[in-house]
């Protein structure tokens, strides 16, 4: 059968399509599937898996909404559920049950609680309040009380995630899939929502953070509901339905009333039903629905405390397994580590047994390394009018590098010693190109007129002779080595004709010719 069969048979059962699509496939959701059962069929146990699975939720955020008042947060609780019985069929294909509860939680709350002391002590209470930095239970019940007001502000996805990760509590694979979407998405989704979460709580006075907020809401959201209050809300909500389809409007909301009220409610309808008998019997049959129902609470809440007990044990025996597969993990690191670290040492030691037999020939190569850099130092020294002030920025290795070939002729040593100027000059050019940016980026991009306006952009002071080695031309007088700038900075002639390179700054960067063009990252 097609997608659009199945889609088209669903909404004639249904009246609604409780499916999503994922990867090409048709599903339907845990909830929606519970939900549809629930008004196809006006399943009871459908409708108190539901109570079950969002009970918890419901009565956390009314608790939360009514001040830790815990009698009220049951009142609350027991009239959402009795509105989801009898709105159930009123919604749409792709509703959110949690953000649906959620919403319905925090109406019913506002409504139970009006008064303007109390909007005054909340938001009192906001504006003194500590920074959210830890995840304790005494810092998350002073956020309590604008924490769903603040949540109810956001856009439906980013609510949608709070909602699904921390008060349903899903993981992120399972976010991906009722979003329609995937686990890194739904990572980041969740992460977006809770920093406009943090932005709406900073507005109302409350200084935390996203990461300290997803610690509070992971610990604190979700509270367990008292012992048998999904079975009293089922039957209430339940009962409640059958009398709305069979009476008025009037008897569904005394039976989310307190037990006090409703034994006044049931009182009033018997004496109104004096009139009738079929009416009396109707309350009487009810009323004793209701005893029956609360008798078999106790022993279900007993079977409930059974559970949750077998849950948190099998919780900390997760938990153990967890930390043991850490343990675990970490000793095979270790283990790779130490491997590791024994193949370098014996990689080491062989690289060691060969320097050590090359080391004879290695000294030798050396020492007459350094006897030509010394012939190439003394041939500056008696002959100083090829030597240039940047000689002062070379480093010993620099010199090592010039003297690297043979100096046995005049030629190699001339080409040496413009290999030792071209090292110190392209130096000085590093320098240059960073003077001269910072001095474009102060003068609003111009180029200087004269290289002493350089001088307070050098990191250390530059001697005078060195920069009156070099001028500002334009560019179109350097020709193809200024690339596409119009003015550069140049070297007025170079040392010796035939070997020597010249070199040109531009605020892009600079370039040289001496035997190979270079470019500077800067240029390219």
């Amino acid at each position: 059968m097609s997608f659009a069969s199945k889609a088209k048979l669903a909404n004639n059962l249904f009246g609604f399509a409780p499916w999503r699509v994922f990867n090409g496939e048709l599903k339907m959701t845990d909830s929606q599937n519970l939900l549809a059962e629930y008004v196809q069929s006006g399943s009871d146990t459908a409708f108190r898996e539901l109570v079950a699975r969002y009970v918890d939720l419901v009565y956390s955020t009314a608790l939360r909404l009514v001040e830790g008042d815990t009698h009220r947060a049951e009142d609350v609780a027991q009239t959402v559920f009795v509105d989801l019985a009898r709105m159930a069929r009123t919604f749409s294909s792709d509703v959110m049950l949690g953000g649906w509860l959620h919403r319905h939680t925090c109406f019913v709350a506002a409504n139970t609680i009006r008064g303007e002391r109390r909007r005054q002590s909340r938001e009192r209470q906001a504006v003194e309040m500590n920074a959210l930095q830890d995840n304790s239970g005494a810092s998350f019940s002073l956020v309590t009380p604008i924490l769903d007001e603040a949540i109810n502000e956001l856009e439906e996805a980013d609510r949608t995630a709070i909602l699904l990760r921390f008060f349903e509590q899903h993981d992120f694979r399972t976010i991906g899939r009722a979003l329609g979407s995937n686990e890194d998405a739904a990572r980041m989704r969740v992460n977006r929502a809770l920093e406009k979460l943090e932005s709406s709580l900073k507005r109302r006075g409350v200084t935390t953070s996203a990461a300290a907020l997803a610690i509070a809401l992971l610990a604190n959201a979700v509270q367990a509901a008292p012992a048998g209050l999904a079975a009293t809300i089922s039957a209430t909500a339940l009962v409640g339905t059958t009398i709305a389809t069979t009476t008025t409007a009037t008897a569904t909301q005394a039976i989310a009333m307190t037990t006090i009220q409703k034994t006044l409610i049931v009182a009033a309808l018997a004496t109104a039903a004096g009139t009738g008998s079929y009416e009396a019997r109707r309350i009487s049959h009810l009323r004793d629905q209701v005893q029956v129902l609360q008798q078999k609470q106790a022993p279900l809440a007993e079977r409930i405390n059974e559970m949750r007990h077998q849950q948190e044990g099998a919780m900390k025996r997760l938990a153990a397994a967890h930390e043991e597969n850490k343990r675990l993990q970490r000793d095979e690191t270790e283990l790779h580590r130490l491997r590791g670290q024994v193949a370098q040492w014996q990689g080491d030691s062989r690289e060691l047994a060969r320097l050590k037999a090359a080391t004879p020939a290695l000294e030798a190569t050396l020492r007459t390394w350094a006897a030509r850099a010394v012939q190439l130092k003394q041939r500056f020294e008696r002959t100083p009018d090829k030597g240039i002030p940047e000689l002062r920025f070379v480093t010993q290795q620099d010199l090592l590098n010039a003297a690297e070939n043979q100096l046995d002729s005049e030629t190699d040593c001339r080409q040496a010693m413009s290999a030792l100027r071209d090292a110190a000059e392209q130096k000085f050019a590093d320098m240059a190109l960073k003077a001269l940016q910072q001095y474009a980026q102060t003068n609003n991009g111009q180029f200087p007129t004269d290289l002493s306006q350089l001088q307070p952009y050098f990191e250390s002071p530059i001697e005078d002779a060195i920069l009156q080695r070099w001028e500002i031309l334009p560019g179109d007088k350097v020709g193809k080595l200024a690339w596409d700038h119009k003015w550069v900075i140049i070297q007025k002639a170079p040392v010796d004709e035939e070997y020597d390179g010249r070199w040109v700054i531009g605020l892009k960067g600079w370039r040289g010719t001496h035997d190979v063009l270079r470019w500077t990252s800067a240029a390219k």
